[in-house]
């Protein structure tokens, strides 16, 4: 990330390099967290598209999940009390987003079903990945910032 840069510019820019919702949120985040930028790609490649492009859950909110995981997740079954940090957390960056979009569902934020070809037809149309998208990305880079 370049010293003049935001997080949210950040992932806006990745995502449009080419990377998913999901890469774009994490990798923003990543390196400060002390994980390799291609690993996080690579952790959240199968997330984008609503996982897989199966246009469920965001991909920008589920690599937002990933982020509160790696700042504040429990890394042994023991460690009750930042697991249930962690899941307090997921529910309030969840609450958050979908108070300010209606869902944390891709096709809901998009109003297509890119599940479908039909639908992934109506999104490249409109450019929903071009418009909807950052935007979504960029208010997953919000919402954790707020959280810290």
């Amino acid at each position: 990330m370049k010293a003049t840069e935001n997080r949210a510019d950040h992932a806006e820019a990745l995502f449009a390099e080419g990377l998913n919702c999901a890469q774009a949120v994490l990798m923003t985040f990543a390196a400060e967290q002390g994980l390799d930028p291609a690993m996080a790609a690579r952790l959240a490649s199968g997330f984008g598209g609503g996982m897989g492009r199966m246009a469920h859950t965001c991909g920008a909110v589920t690599g937002a999940f990933l982020v509160l995981g790696l700042q504040h997740g429990a890394a042994s079954g023991d460690d009750k009390e930042a697991k249930e940090n962690t899941y307090r957390l997921v529910r309030e960056f969840s609450a958050r987003f979908e108070a300010r979009h209606g869902s944390i569902a891709c096709r809901d934020l998009l109003g297509c079903d890119i599940s479908t070809a039909a639908g992934l037809d109506v999104a490249k149309q409109k450019g929903l990945f071009g418009t909807v998208c950052p935007k979504m990305v960029r208010e997953a880079v919000a919402i954790l910032e707020e959280l810290a």
